[in-house]
């Protein structure tokens, strides 16, 4: 392949309308911030680009997010149970074909735009990543096929890929999460499991959290880290001042669904991955074939995932505050029952339990002050694990995702680039300041060495209708003439 190109994080959900009471509730999904008309944009300038050279896009997970659609069928033909009302359906594949239609109809513009891509005889790869892993349902990635409306003769230039695929076989493209342990798919290549007589996508922690907590405290933008990952002080601070008028029980809310969280990323992780023995080496097979890599490719890359963080509830409930709740709680109950024991004897106020509670409290804050969240972690596991992925798949770069943070580096002559997110991600409430930039790689033929391929990160700048080389990279690849004449120009 000439050209390929590569962009991932784009978070495409239903949108959200607007609510008079509650205008800034889930801000980040409304309409007017929808990336639909500029990701259009954006595939007639790297259709130019590729010119008449072969052309590839690849939309390296987490493309759609399934966790954040709440929208109901008015006439279901499957159950609906109480907690799929209040937080979206589960990831069922006849339940996520319906959500994958709710994204289809609100993100027409987004549609049309690859149906133009692939009718001009360009390739269209779909990477599955965690939050789109209901990808994986046959339905849903027809429900896809039919909405693009694309012949017969060029159905084979759209492919669903498990969590990788290697690019002219000098790049390995896979969205990230399976070094992330909140976030890793324990078994892509089988990842269904069977719940309460159905069967159903095995969703990671961070996914189970986002559905249930994050679907129910709308003023957290899911795709910005720090919206949601505070400390004590920022949280009283932002309860302060957005929560406290629009959801005064906001405490409650987190707990049941931390409590929920918890229950339902243990139980259904230690379920076994449903598996037909007779195609297991087929299904290798198919996914090895889909990947343009081999089947001892498959089996490397699948045992290269971290372990995953259901094996680990401590660790979980620690992430989730869960924790510190109980052990406060337990501080309140073990001072009342202090005091009540000498209220028998002395006839003792009220205050007396606060003062209690007050004195025993500092252990409680230093034991607090000393947890962080292990989601900093992700970024040591990649850092030890990329070598061996990129030696395994016999490729000398990567292209990944999942951290919504943009970067070219070069590291023991290992590639590796990140193209970010373009994904409604802001760090404010009200969505005015935004949070990284919307940049995609683009792998093109080296212009001196025959056979070789050159990696750039360009930055969309919608405003200008072009592309830019993105930070340290620029003045790097500013050295080397174009692919060909005019490209320069058009790239920077």
């Amino acid at each position: 392949m000439s050209h390929t190109f590569v962009v991932s994080d784009l978070h495409l959900s239903d949108a959200q309308e607007l609510d008079p009471d509650r205008p800034l509730w889930k801000r980040f999904k409304g309409r007017d911030l929808f990336i639909d008309e500029s990701f259009c944009r954006f595939l007639d300038h790297i259709d130019e680009l590729a010119g008449d050279e072969e052309a590839e896009l690849i939309l390296n997970g987490d493309v759609f997010d399934y966790d954040s659609v709440t929208k109901l069928p008015e006439n279901p033909e499957f159950t609906i149970w109480w907690l799929e009302r209040a937080r979206g359906l589960a990831p069922e594949e006849q339940k996520s074909l319906f959500k994958m239609q709710v994204i289809l109809r609100d993100h027409e513009t987004f549609v049309a735009g690859l149906q133009k891509w692939v009718l001009a005889g360009r390739r269209l790869i779909f990477v599955i990543g965690n939050h789109d892993i209901e990808l994986h349902w046959p339905k849903v990635q027809q429900a896809i096929r039919d909405a693009l409306e694309i012949p017969d003769e060029l159905q084979e230039q759209i492919v669903f890929c498990e969590w990788f695929y290697v690019s002219g076989g000098d790049t390995l493209v896979e969205h990230g999460n399976q070094y992330d342990s909140y976030c890793v798919c324990p078994n892509p290549i089988h990842p269904t499991i069977h719940v309460r007589g159905v069967d159903r996508m095995r969703l990671p922690f961070g996914n189970i959290a986002g559905k249930f907590m994050l679907n129910g405290m709308g003023l957290f933008n899911p795709h910005v880290e720090s919206s949601f990952i505070k400390s004590l002080s920022e949280y009283v601070v932002f309860f302060v001042r957005y929560q406290l008028r629009i959801q005064p029980l906001l405490a409650w809310s987190w707990f049941w669904t931390a409590m929920f969280t918890l229950w339902t990323t243990v139980t259904e992780g230690f379920l076994p991955a449903l598996r037909d023995p007779f195609t297991m080496e087929d299904r290798v097979d198919e996914v090895a074939r889909k990947s343009k890599s081999t089947p001892r490719v498959v089996r490397g890359l699948q045992a290269l995932r971290v372990h995953p963080a259901h094996f680990s509830p401590l660790k979980l409930a620690r992430e989730l505050w869960l924790d510190r709740a109980i052990l406060l709680g337990l501080l309140m109950l073990g001072t009342f029952q202090l005091f009540s024991f000498l209220n028998v004897f002395v006839n003792l106020s009220l205050w007396w339990w606060v003062l209690f509670f007050v004195v025993a409290l500092p252990p409680f804050i230093f034991y607090a002050r000393g947890v962080n969240s292990d989601v900093t972690n992700y970024q040591r596991q990649l850092k030890a694990r990329l070598p061996q992925t990129a030696k395994l798949a016999g490729v000398k770069r990567l292209v990944l995702g999942h951290t919504h943070r943009e970067r070219q580096v070069v590291e023991d002559e290992l590639e590796v680039l990140n193209t970010g997110t373009w994904s409604p991600a802001y760090r404010d409430v009200e969505c005015t300041i935004p949070f990284g930039r919307k940049c995609f790689a683009w792998l093109r033929p080296h212009p001196t060495k025959q056979g070789e391929r050159v990696a750039e990160l360009h930055e969309w700048l919608d405003a200008e209708g072009t592309a830019q080389l993105y930070g340290e990279p620029a003045r790097r690849m500013a050295a080397l003439p174009p692919a060909r004449e005019g490209a320069a120009e058009s790239a920077a």
